[in-house]
């Protein structure tokens, strides 16, 4: 899925994928920052928690949310594809401000929620100006190519990653989440081999990418997020490697971004954090 084209008196809503784990109870600096973005008291948020099996998720976000002091906070529990057809939900989706999707398995929001209005809905209302973040599995899902599932490891492997179509809020990338804890290096580079257009980020827990309209990357959060800029690959092996064979890669670029860091994806450049800056 590609994004939706954008109004061009409208900039288009941030796109917010968080690498899962997020601070529920002390600072709270990613949620925090989501509700400003989405208009703070006034804001409406849409929770789809689809990816999630427990009960409670939908509602404890809402709880979350409100306790943030957002306007409103509603769980569209879509748990099967005829549920994307429910007016009323249909109609809090449109009138959101800030749309987010919880973490669990990104399969049973590809296969719950792709193709349908609901998905359509998403990219449309980000096309206009709606922000739009996700944690976890609902930070995968939020890119064109999503990886769907892989093996863990620093060491990219053929077919050690399988992708899926995801909501297409963005073509320029493909995001990883749980980054460092879960060993997740290999899995990345893995995907981006197959063609080597889009730029990895890869989420650490607790940390959040706020990608602007104009495509500039903000990093928020405890951990850091490492971005994949694979467009000056002279070499990848990816077309002859035998499965789980090691991928042999020459011309990657590695940058390890901490909480201020920005990094523009037009220019494919990094800035340090401020005061980062201040010490050079």
């Amino acid at each position: 899925m590609s994004p939706s084209p954008v109004d061009p008196d409208v900039d288009r809503g941030y796109i917010v994928p968080v690498g899962g784990a997020e601070d529920k109870v002390s600072d709270i600096d990613i949620l925090r920052r989501f509700v400003a973005l989405a208009g703070g008291r006034a804001a409406r948020i849409a929770i789809i928690p689809t990816a999630s099996m427990l009960a409670d998720t939908g509602s404890r976000y809402e709880e979350l949310f409100r306790g943030l002091g957002v306007g409103a906070a509603d769980a569209l529990g879509y748990q099967t594809r005829a549920d994307t057809s429910r007016a009323d939900w249909m109609a809090l989706l449109e009138a959101a401000t800030g749309i987010f999707i919880t973490g669990g398995n990104q399969l049973r929001l590809s296969t719950i929620l792709g193709g349908t209005d609901v998905a359509r809905m998403i990219r449309r209302q980000n096309a206009h100006g709606t922000h739009v973040g996700g944690t976890s599995a609902g930070a995968a899902i939020l890119s064109e190519h999503m990886i769907a599932f892989g093996k863990e490891g620093s060491t990219p492997l053929a077919g050690g990653a399988s992708l899926a179509p995801g909501f297409g809020l963005s073509n320029r990338v493909i995001i990883d989440q749980h980054f460092r804890q879960r060993d997740r290096l290999g899995r990345l580079l893995g995907s981006l081999a197959y063609n080597p257009f889009a730029i990895g980020i890869g989420l650490d827990e607790d940390t959040a990418a706020f990608i602007n309209a104009e495509d500039s990357i903000e990093v928020v959060g405890s951990g850091a997020i490492t971005i994949v800029d694979v467009s000056a690959l002279t070499h990848s092996s990816m077309a002859t490697a035998r499965e789980n064979e090691p991928i042999c890669m020459i011309g990657v670029k590695l940058h390890i971004l901490t909480n201020g860091a920005i990094y523009d994806m037009r220019t494919r450049t990094a800035s340090p954090p401020k005061a980062d800056k201040e010490l050079t």
